[in-house]
């Protein structure tokens, strides 16, 4: 590879907050990055957690911040945003991973389960995003990584919620690229196939959905959360300047395939 483009692929400078990076595939895109040259700051709402990411990407010679948030909180979020302001500068890149999931048949769901997860998931996304909008203006990198899903295309069974809320993630980020493009703040998402994390290993390993989702894949495996980091960086990099409202799509060839026997 040559310099030029090796550049293209360089975070060495900037400042990369992973709302949600404290667990599954946000952790590892907080890692992923830090590898990428970036401060990173990996948010969550519990304080042990976040003290051990901060001291992995600390460890990678990077800078951090040890602060928790809840994106169900306005107040919190922008408390996070101040912190990280104050303690490192400035924010370029704004990566949404915090997310919720529930199996339950639909008629059976409780309106406040269903205002949760879609609190948590779209509408946490929309307050991370409306409260770095000004840091994120400053920067001559700008750019928002939202992580969306398979289910933001296909329906799954018994996650209404959650699908309604990852199809809305991927409204917003197109609504966002169209209205931010003026402002130079690059917006995209990323959509993971089956990745097996902490909020969703009970619904994969050793079940009948997880079987079938194996035969719905070509590659005939769940994917690995290290396996996200080049989409990610990709849309979190100088590389991205020319992409505005797409999604990558990361699953293995799942949404591609018809009948795979």
């Amino acid at each position: 590879m040559s310099n030029s483009v090796g550049r293209l692929f360089d975070l060495t400078g900037r400042v990369a907050v992973v709302v949600g990076g404290t667990s599954g595939i946000g952790r590892t895109l907080a890692l992923g990055f830090a590898d990428a040259g970036a401060d990173v700051v990996a948010g969550g709402r519990r304080a042990d957690l976040v003290d051990r990411v901060a001291g992995e990407i600390e460890a990678k010679g990077r800078r951090s911040v040890r602060a928790t948030v809840d994106v169900q909180s306005r107040e919190s979020v922008d408390q996070f945003r101040d912190r990280i302001l104050a303690e490192l500068g400035g924010v370029d890149i704004l990566v949404n991973a915090a997310g919720q999931i529930q199996r339950k048949p639909t008629a059976e769901v409780s309106e406040a389960d269903w205002n949760r997860i879609l609190d948590i998931n779209v509408t946490g996304t929309l307050r991370s995003c409306q409260s770095f909008y000004a840091a994120l203006k400053k920067s001559e990198h700008a750019r928002v990584v939202n992580i969306a899903s398979l289910t933001s295309f296909v329906s799954l069974l018994e996650v209404a919620a959650y699908a309604a809320s990852k199809a809305a993630v991927l409204s917003l980020t197109r609504s966002l690229s169209q209205e931010w493009a003026k402002d130079g703040i690059v917006v995209n998402a990323v959509a993971p196939g089956v990745f097996p994390t902490e909020i969703n290993a009970s619904l994969l390993n050793g079940t009948e959905r997880g079987r079938e989702f194996l035969v719905r894949t070509p590659t005939r495996r769940f994917g690995k959360p290290e396996e996200l980091v080049g989409a990610a960086l990709l849309l979190a990099s100088d590389a991205a300047t020319y992409m505005a409202g797409e999604c990558i799509v990361v699953d293995g060839g799942m949404l591609a395939t018809g009948v795979n026997s």
